[in-house]
């Protein structure tokens, strides 16, 4: 053991993990990992004044908690709003493309495709495609079915 060294040194006081927890700042590359983006998506949040971020003179730091308030607050899909009504309101049995791809287990592109060439009726609401669960289920019957029939036939 060092000579003037005492275990009690080494040890973290209660005081200073408040201390640590008010002063902790991220990176512009941690606070990317963190929130599983690009750290062009947080350059952008930042200019957009969408995140606080502070530069000390050539790098950029980020305080945990404005990244929390960030997260919090982020664009999803799913609060998405259409003159003022939710675009993909699955309460109500509307859903978007990749939505109804995830339900019936095939790729977002063939749905895509269904609905133009009207195979799937689908509501288009600004930029987005909007898909009512009777269509699906429709969808499902007549197209998905008959592709499972036509497959086992051609197994057999």
């Amino acid at each position: 053991m060092e000579e003037g060294f005492t275990p009690e040194e080494g040890l973290i006081t209660p005081e200073q993990t408040l201390e640590d927890k008010a002063n902790r700042v991220v990176s512009i590359t941690e606070a990317a990992r963190i929130n599983n983006v690009t750290r062009q998506a947080i350059y952008v949040a930042i200019k957009q004044k969408k995140l606080k971020a502070r530069k000390d003179s050539t790098r950029w730091t980020i305080h945990l908690d404005d990244l929390e308030d960030y997260r919090r607050q982020k664009y999803s899909r799913n609060k998405s709003v259409f003159g003022g009504e939710l675009l993909f309101d699955n309460s109500k049995g509307y859903f978007s493309v990749n939505q109804v791809a995830k339900m019936l287990g095939v790729p977002a592109q063939k749905i895509y495709y269904a609905t133009r060439i009207g195979a799937l009726t689908a509501i288009r609401k600004g930029a987005a495609w909007v898909i009512h669960i009777d269509d699906v289920k429709g969808y499902q019957e007549k197209f998905l079915q008959t592709q499972a029939v036509d497959s086992e036939e051609n197994v057999m």
